[in-house]
């Protein structure tokens, strides 16, 4: 692979016409790199990819597709000719720089979720908007994206399927969130709690403000931040908007949970009349979502890794035939990078490859 520095990038006069410049806010994140890596996946026409990030990174080598690029600081001039800008960073640094890159006329993807409440912004599943059959009509100038919360994903593409084609009723989800949630910071603070904890050492608070290492909480200590209720609040919000209100809302409880890679869910499905296994895991096959057969490993944190689909298994509710569950796994990274760059994708429709701002 190439080492690329600034100096390194295109000229307009050598540009491809097929070809985008991207910026990668946050490069060195997990949200980042996961973007980074998806866009070589998917062969996501690209020529340049900035990556950008705070001081403590600068200098830093990270993979970009086929190549290795340093990460370079957060600056107004590293978004001039940007066709799309991917905020992968904390929600101070989105809130610090997105009107520069809105300036510099780069189409803006938040991962952050910090233009949530934009009055510009629209949060977006592709995933949803393909199962829901929305055909999105290009706009010249559209707002940011802010893509929807993994969680509210997955919900939303099992639920959707299930209204479809049950006489579903009710759902209620229990949803056992990681430490990567919280970035890097929250997964070193689960590490170093289990380490301190097997050698009777005091436990670091500082992202959780409570102990989550062999423990699961349904609330974070006062000084938490975000709270575990806010981000509740946030998955319920993304579902509502992503479904346009049209699909049954479920009652959600999002519990910490002491791993630090991929969602579970537990998903308690009631019907108006009994439901058989076989028929609704048939109502939920289909894009994004692996079924499990009866002889196969049930979904966990660790099979889901590097998933870009939700493993689903459909399990008979011992109380009452009107009942059932589904034990769901999903890769939190994966899904969240999946979307965004499917966002970008989607947007390019209305942008020109190669064109000069």
């Amino acid at each position: 692979m190439n080492v690329q520095g600034k100096a390194s990038e295109t000229p307009d006069a050598a540009r491809p016409s097929n070809a985008y410049r991207v910026a990668i806010v946050g490069a060195a994140t997990l949200k980042g790199k996961e973007v980074a890596e998806i866009l070589g996946d998917r062969n996501f026409p690209s020529l340049d990819i900035k990556l950008l990030d705070d001081d403590e990174s600068i200098g830093q080598l990270e993979a970009a597709g086929d190549e290795v690029s340093f990460i370079q600081s957060v600056r107004a001039e590293q978004f001039e000719r940007v066709d799309f800008t991917f905020f992968a960073s904390d929600q101070e640094c989105t809130r610090k720089n997105w009107q520069a890159v809105q300036q510099a006329c780069s189409a803006i993807v938040d991962l952050s979720y910090a233009l949530e409440n934009e009055p510009s912004a629209a949060v977006r599943s592709p995933w949803i908007e393909r199962q829901m059959g929305q055909t999105l009509r290009p706009e010249l100038q559209p707002g940011p994206v802010v893509v929807a919360h993994p969680a509210a994903v997955v919900l939303a593409l099992l639920i959707l399927r299930l209204q479809k084609a049950t006489d579903l009723r009710t759902v209620s989800a229990t949803v056992f969130e990681p430490a990567s949630e919280h970035g890097q910071k929250g997964m070193d603070e689960l590490h170093e709690q289990t380490v301190n904890l097997l050698s009777f050492q005091p436990l670091p608070k500082k992202m959780f403000d409570v102990q989550v290492a062999f423990n699961m909480v349904a609330r974070y200590g006062d000084q938490a931040s975000p709270a575990l209720a806010s981000v509740q609040e946030r998955i319920i919000s993304h579902y509502r908007r992503i479904t346009a209100e049209s699909a049954l809302l479920p009652s959600v409880l999002l519990v910490q949970a002491p791993v630090f890679h991929g969602y579970a869910f537990a998903v308690q499905l009631e019907f108006a009349s009994p439901s058989e296994v076989d028929a609704t895991a048939h109502a939920l096959s289909g894009e994004h979502v692996t079924l499990t057969n009866s002889g196969d490993e049930l979904p966990n944190n660790v099979n889901a890794a590097g998933q870009g689909s939700a493993l689903v298994s459909v399990l008979p509710d011992a109380s009452s035939s009107n009942r059932l569950w589904l034990w769901v796994a999903a890769d939190n990274l994966r899904v969240a990078a999946i979307s965004a760059v499917e966002c970008a994708e989607s947007m390019s429709a209305s942008r020109p490859r190669g064109h000069i701002q």
